[in-house]
């Protein structure tokens, strides 16, 4: 009996990290999502939980083909308290130290008495995402151990590691790029969901061309379905007959990242763009704007977009009285999508908020702070819809605006063509990729499956 079947006949325990619903960003809760249906597409009967930094351990319930399913969740603490049994600080040193004992039914012994490692024991595969964007040094060392840290856990217990579709690199310093490389080349299989980190990734780890270890995949967020959310709260807009257009507004970028002090490099205030665009489309293409957050977060919070977006509808609704909203509350992944749909033309500075457009047939732009928006949109053939402030002026992002909406008609033609493929591709991602059944706890590089059964 072949291992896929087996596979499917016991429902096996698989664990996703990287991406959790337990967040205010989005756009980690619909890649949680898409990996979900991803497995689930694949092996409908598997046992799916989530491991993933938290305080709490709370299950997930989601529906997935008219059916609700449980999705487990381990917590573990990226903490100082080294003490605390689900530290991975901890989880780490009994890896390592398990690894020494000769006697595997010994060494599994010792492991089982934390609860958090006989979890990871008694998991066959582990499917990671970082986030989709972490796993990379851009946004510090620190975001970099954050993700990395869960994944050398599960090689160190013997566990297969899948790198699900997501931003490979950059790794810009040394340390950085010795983990990265030791974590990749211990993967089975590593999904790029953009085409130059294919390349890259390749001559980091000196693969040849053709290696199936390396592959290409979309953004699994693409295969994620809008709900309508129970209550919509729009601050602001009148009814008409105005296009609307979503403009999504980052936080991150208007607070110059996480130090404050321009760390992604632009070369034009992001505040004055999102301005100029507002104005822009409110006055030359004669369309109502819609502020719209996707990562949800209180005043003290550096990501949140629910602040950028009420700043920015503060200081311009006077000007453009009930032709500028915002999108008021807090919504779960797949009802902000919901509301991203609405929108006739979109411009957005967080790449999932651009992907709820984009897999819902919208014409969008998208606001790069970093090169995975050209990846992403080039993935899907849009790659001149992308404006980026790093290297252009505001004169020059407003014309590719004006472009992109004059043209939203045949775009939307295009979308609708290139989504259900893009679709397609991702639930048929893992369609070679097997149960081995489990592991040996040593510490070992798993097999790849480009080196055959």
């Amino acid at each position: 009996m072949g291992e896929i079947t087996k596979m499917e006949e016991r429902g096996a325990k698989v664990g996703i990290l990287g991406a959790t619903f337990n967040t205010g960003n989005m756009g980690v809760s619909m890649l949680a999502a898409g990996a979900i249906r991803c497995v689930l597409h694949r092996y409908p009967r598997a046992e799916v939980m989530l491991l993933d930094y938290a305080r709490e351990s709370r299950p997930f319930e989601i529906i997935h083909e008219g059916r609700p399913v449980r999705i487990g969740f381990v917590n573990i603490r990226f903490s100082k308290r080294f003490y605390l049994p689900n530290n991975i600080a901890l989880l780490l040193l009994l890896a390592v130290l398990a690894g020494l004992v000769p006697s595997r039914a010994l060494r599994r012994r010792l492991l089982e008495r934390n609860r958090y490692m006989k979890a990871v024991l008694e998991t066959e595969a582990f499917f990671s995402l970082s986030g989709g964007d972490s796993f990379s040094d851009i946004y510090g060392l620190g975001r970099f151990l954050y993700v990395a840290l869960p994944q050398l856990l599960v090689l160190l217990a013997g566990k297969r590691l899948i790198l699900l579709p997501q931003t490979l690199g950059p790794f810009r310093g040394g340390f950085s790029r010795t983990v990265a490389k030791y974590i990749m080349k211990r993967a089975e299989v590593i999904y790029s969901r953009d085409h130059s980190g294919l390349r890259a990734t390749r001559e980091l780890l000196g693969l040849e061309e053709g290696d199936r270890t390396l592959r290409f995949c979309y953004d699994l967020a693409f295969d994620v379905d809008p709900t309508p959310p129970g209550e919509l709260k729009i601050e602001g807009l009148r009814s008409g007959a105005a296009p609307l257009a979503g403009v999504n507004v980052s936080g991150l970028l208007l607070a110059g990242g996480y130090n404050g002090g321009n760390m992604f490099g632009l070369t034009v205030e992001y505040g004055d763009l999102v301005r100029q665009l507002v104005a822009h489309l409110i006055e030359k293409q004669s369309a109502k704007v819609l502020l719209i957050p996707h990562v949800f977060g209180g005043p003290d919070s550096v990501e949140s977009d629910t602040g950028a977006c009420e700043a920015v509808y503060e200081e311009l609704k006077a000007k453009y009285e009930g032709r500028i909203g915002v999108v008021r509350g807090r919504y779960r992944h797949d009802e902000i999508k919901h509301v991203i749909g609405q929108c006739e033309f979109f411009v957005g500075a967080r790449m999932h908020a651009c992907i709820a457009a984009l897999s819902q047939c919208i014409p969008t732009v998208g606001v790069a702070y970093s090169d995975k928006f050209a990846g992403m949109m080039g993935a899907i053939g849009f790659a001149e819809t992308v404006i980026d402030p790093r290297r252009m002026g505001v004169g020059q992002m407003l014309r590719i605006v004006d472009e992109a909406y004059g043209k939203r008609q045949s775009i939307r033609a295009r979308l609708e063509e290139v989504i259900p493929q893009v679709r397609q591709t991702i639930r048929g991602a893992l369609v070679d990729v097997p149960c081995e059944g489990e592991a040996e706890l040593a510490p070992s590089r798993p097999r790849r499956l480009a080196e055959g059964n």
